[in-house]
């Protein structure tokens, strides 16, 4: 993840609002944590997901010092936190890590498998408070990674560059040692960091959560396309073994599915050409398909085709295919991918894919377009495939500037420079709207 996001300019600590955060959370945590233990341990759990060759990690004493130190890091997140913004939105993140984890715990408890050696002298005092609360089990999705993400975040966030440095290693030292004192399995850590990013995702640093935000347009059909495909990935991980892996994608998919039935363009989190971490990483699989999707709908016509002298419109380029065309300016009309780098103007209007935009969204494209053609020489219109929302921007552009005076003259103009391009009957609507409202 890239910990170098735009943040707050340094304020003072918020001393009285982050104490109340740690009153309210800590004992909460151990309430809750303790009592998802004592009601596993009264069902008598021994189920594990565990994998043979975990049989080889090591138990190393020592490792219990980097493993208690999240409590210490804990307290220290919040003191790193200058806004009240980001001292609700970091509290918010760890209450929700609570919460979800709990209720895994709850509904689907797993108990580590192994007998833990014994430790001496002072790493084994360590190992004996930890027992004192802490049974073999609430493993998955691991609370100590999906904390230790929430946290580290913060913390990277407001370090300067030597401590960015020494917060990286003792955070991967740290989840090194969940497995390294035998607390948990391996399949607990990447649920772990699912429930640390679902976090991040929930209450970003930017724009509002997800929680609050209104669709802009939304299709059902596609909502419930990927959910079935997020479903069908899930029925995929009960296999167990290497199939766990298809857990991510359906995490993916089903967030991809809400960002059609609820949230629209909101949910991919897109500001500045630039999607979140936190979206990046948990929608991973998700862009990784769209892209391959992307360019096998194009290898036939890579290139993008020109409209007018200045303005070309084609699909999402690399920063090489940028160069190579000579683009100095781009208006890319995505919100499941980040913006090329290289343009030395960029605009970026998200808009969903296959879906037919708000009106607003689509007379904010062409204003930006209209600024770029104006103050750069050579301006790329794109898209995924270049087929539909670029190409719908540029003919309400064509009209708009006076370039084409009818509707169907816009759309014949697109159409023989990319004969490609997609105008359904609710392109066409949307384009005989925003010529009346002009």
């Amino acid at each position: 993840m890239n910990a170098t996001l735009v943040t707050a300019p340094p304020g003072p600590i918020r001393w009285k609002h982050s104490i109340a955060w740690l009153v309210l959370l800590a004992p909460l945590f151990f309430l809750s944590y303790g009592w998802a233990n004592q009601l596993a341990a009264s069902r008598g759990v021994n189920a594990s997901i565990v994998f043979g060759w975990e049989s080889a990690i090591p138990f190393w004493p020592w490792t219990i010092v980097p493993y208690w130190s999240i409590d210490l890091m804990y307290g220290l997140s919040f003191l790193a936190c200058r806004t009240p913004r980001e001292v609700n939105h970091h509290g918010l993140r760890l209450l929700t890590a609570q919460l979800i984890s709990v209720a895994c715990f709850v509904a689907f408890p797993l108990r580590f498998s192994a007998d833990k050696p014994a430790a001496d002298g002072v790493f084994g005092a360590l190992f004996d408070a930890l027992a004192g609360f802490d049974l073999p089990y609430n493993q998955a999705p691991s609370l100590h990674i999906g904390l230790l993400l929430i946290i580290w975040w913060v913390l990277v966030r407001r370090a300067s560059p030597g401590q960015r440095l020494f917060w990286h290693a003792w955070a991967a030292l740290v989840a090194a040692s969940v497995l390294t004192t035998w607390q948990h399995h391996f399949f607990d850590l990447p649920t772990g960091a699912l429930v640390g990013l679902l976090c991040l995702w929930l209450w970003p640093d930017r724009g509002e959560s997800p929680l609050r935000s209104r669709a802009d347009a939304t299709r059902p059909r596609l909502a419930l396309r990927y959910g079935l495909a997020a479903l069908a990935c899930g029925l995929v991980a009960l296999l167990g073994g290497v199939a766990l892996l298809a857990i991510w994608p359906a995490v993916a998919l089903a967030l991809v599915a809400v960002n059609y039935a609820w949230l629209g363009t909101h949910g991919f989190q897109k500001h500045d050409g630039r999607q979140s971490a936190a979206v990046r990483w948990l929608l991973a699989p998700y862009r990784l398909g769209a892209w391959i999707n992307s360019r096998l709908w194009t290898r036939r016509h890579p290139a993008p085709d020109a409209i007018t002298d200045t303005v070309w419109l084609g699909r999402l380029s690399t920063p090489a295919e940028m160069a190579a065309h000579g683009f100095d300016a781009i208006v890319d009309l995505t919100a499941e991918f980040d913006t090329p780098l290289g343009a030395r103007l960029s605009y970026n209007v998200p808009m969903l894919d296959l879906a037919v935009p708000p009106l607003a969204a689509l007379q904010q494209a062409v204003r930006a377009l209209t600024q770029a053609e104006a103050s750069a020489g050579r301006v790329l219109v794109c898209c995924a495939l270049g087929y539909s929302r670029s190409a719908l921007t540029v003919a309400a552009w064509l009209l708009a500037s006076g370039r084409e005076v009818h509707l169907e003259g816009a759309i014949a103009r697109v159409r023989a420079a990319r004969p490609q391009v997609v105008f359904t009957d609710a392109h066409r609507a949307l384009l005989e709207t925003f010529a009346d409202a002009r």
